[in-house]
């Protein structure tokens, strides 16, 4: 019992802090540290003690993402630097409008997300595009990142056919392709599209009738009187790091990403060299950008590290998997909540399908159906505000803060997915 107040306790105070905006280096390891001791975890001695737990997570996520967070960074503030992303950004306002500046940020984060490009490294290329079309727009900047997790974590990285990884878990313990129940699969992805690009329209409009506009800050990116690159030639890097994350995808899985990203980031220096303004100035932003958000992820993985050794975590999986009822609902449940409680989608699938896969597949649930429910549900309360995800994106990307950008992008990314699920159980039961 004492666990489980640690292990809820040590989530909801992490939740709390979070969004107050406490440095999660310092709110992270100090909610584990309360787990850790309500579960009986001694801190330092034992072979499974709590800086030992803690700081594996930490480190293997690092070790893991290092690379592709360096060349995310730097790939993003070369479009900056270079001028690329306003040249974007003015082309796509002259043709959409400056009406549709949010819909040209969903699009950009949704054809990179669908091309491989993971969701962390979207977010880096994405910003200074979005960030100066929310400026020629006029609109709230608070709501960018609503903008970008959108396009990147709802409708493209849990459909049929999505190469990240959350639609390809499943494929070990169900037997099925990344296509499983595609037909049930576009359904909700356009209806995840467009209810959650109205809802999120509504919510900015809200906001500007409201008074609110771009206020600019100190750090933005100043729009030199110069000559912008042409918007071909600042499209081309994005294609680039499109082709080849898709091209080598298959052979080289997340490592293909580091190609894709060093190929986008020496396009640009090629295509663009002429264009730079401050090149050292970037590379050192880039990296220090790059070392505050890996940082500030790992934290919270740590945290999702000591969660998983507590005996609390093993009696919630174990209630979550044998949920009597219908089959997919029950399995919906199980990743929801093992996805919330570690802030991580891939991981509320690498706990739950072990457990669930078999036994459902047993039951004989069609495991097409089975595959497609567990990656859209991995998908909803994962974005919880102490998600790496969501916190790199909010604080080291688009330097805002909880208490401002967080309640949109829990619309956009809990809500609407959580209603795509719904529909897409009640399909599959018809």
């Amino acid at each position: 019992m004492l666990s489980m107040i640690g292990l809820i306790g040590g989530l909801v105070l992490l939740i709390i802090l979070t969004l107050r905006g406490m440095n999660l280096f310092i709110s992270a390891p100090l909610c584990a540290v309360v787990v850790a001791l309500c579960s009986g975890i001694p801190l330092f001695s034992g072979d499974v003690n709590f800086v030992s737990a803690y700081m594996d997570g930490f480190a293997s996520f690092v070790a893991a993402w290092f690379f592709m967070f360096l060349l995310g960074s730097m790939f993003g503030k070369f479009m900056e630097d270079t001028g690329a992303a306003d040249s974007v950004a003015r082309w796509i306002i002259n043709k959409l409008g400056r009406k549709q500046a949010v819909l040209a940020v969903v699009l950009a984060c949704a054809i990179l997300t669908y091309g491989g490009v993971s969701v962390f490294v979207v977010a880096f290329s994405v910003y200074p595009m979005a960030l100066s079309l929310f400026k020629d727009a006029n609109l709230p900047r608070r709501f960018i990142p609503a903008a970008l997790a959108f396009g990147s974590v709802t409708f493209t990285m849990t459909s049929a056919g999505s190469p990240e990884i959350q639609n390809w878990i499943p494929i070990k313990y169900l037997g099925t392709s990344p296509y499983a129940a595609w037909e049930v699969s576009l359904v909700v992805a356009v209806l995840m599209a467009t209810f959650g690009y109205w809802w999120l329209r509504k919510i900015i409009n809200r906001a500007l009738a409201n008074g609110e506009c771009f206020e600019a800050r100190e750090g933005d990116p100043v729009l030199l009187d110069r000559k912008l690159p042409h918007p071909v030639a600042s499209l081309i890097p994005l294609l680039v790091v499109l082709g080849l994350s898709f091209s080598f995808h298959s052979s080289y899985a997340q490592n293909a990403l580091i190609i894709a990203l060093l190929g986008g980031v020496l396009s640009i220096a090629i295509i663009n060299f002429k264009h730079f303004h401050r090149p050292q100035q970037a590379i050192s932003e880039a990296t220090t950008g790059a070392l505050v958000a890996i940082g500030n992820t790992s934290a919270v993985v740590g945290f999702g590290s000591i969660a998983k050794i507590t005996p609390a975590f093993d009696t919630a999986v174990t209630a979550m998997t044998s949920l009597p009822g219908n089959p997919l609902v029950g399995a919906a449940v199980a990743v929801s909540v093992i996805a919330g409680l570690t802030g991580s989608a891939s991981g509320g699938q690498a706990i739950a399908l072990p457990e669930v896969g078999p036994h459902y597949l047993q039951a004989g649930v069609n495991p097409d159906q089975l595959h497609r429910i567990v990656s859209i549900s991995s998908g909803a309360l994962d974005s919880l505000p102490h998600n790496g995800y969501v916190v790199t994106t909010i604080r080291a990307i688009c330097n805002e803060t909880h208490s401002a950008a967080y309640w949109a992008v829990a619309a956009v990314t809990v809500v609407v997915p959580l209603m795509g699920l719904a529909v897409a159980i009640g399909l599959f039961m018809l």
